[in-house]
């Protein structure tokens, strides 16, 4: 149910991409950079076995600055590994690289899903190559009256 979207979006005879299937959770994130019909970067964090995901059009915030991060479908836990180029056609068509990936911890109160729910996640993440490293505030802003507009905002 969860990543009904985002297999309506594809053909997976015509797409390497990965299907998703029923995975332990981790705590993981996984940022990869999308050149897609524009360049943006897509920061992701599992949470309930499937990765939360935000396009963050300007690139990953340095420390102080904030980004808009548009909250887009699920995807599976399994395309945190994945890195290729989607074919032309395709939903998403571009060249995807990992950038950055590694374990993350949850800083708010409760659980993540009711961080999520109230709109204010805090994680510390752990990258394995040192670009995302530190304390990353995802923020619903509701920009535009847009619930999927999120500020992501390095501290």
């Amino acid at each position: 149910m969860a990543l009904e979207t985002y297999k309506k979006k594809r053909k997976f005879s015509q797409t390497p991409e990965p299907r998703g299937k029923r995975v332990k959770e981790r705590a993981i994130f996984v940022i990869q950079k999308h050149k897609a019909s524009r360049l943006h970067y897509d920061f992701r964090l599992e949470i309930g076995r499937v990765l939360k995901s935000w396009a963050v059009p300007k690139g990953i915030p340095k420390k102080g600055e904030k980004h808009l991060a548009v909250m887009v479908e699920d995807h599976p836990v399994e395309y945190a590994k994945f890195h290729g180029k989607i074919p032309e056609g395709e939903y998403g068509a571009g060249k995807v690289e990992i950038w950055d990936k590694g374990k993350y911890e949850y800083l708010g109160e409760g659980d993540i899903e009711s961080g999520l729910r109230k709109g204010v996640v805090e994680v510390k993440l752990a990258g394995r190559k040192g670009r995302a490293k530190g304390v990353f505030d995802l923020i619903n802003t509701k920009f535009q009256g847009k619930k999927k507009n999120w500020l992501l905002i390095k501290k």
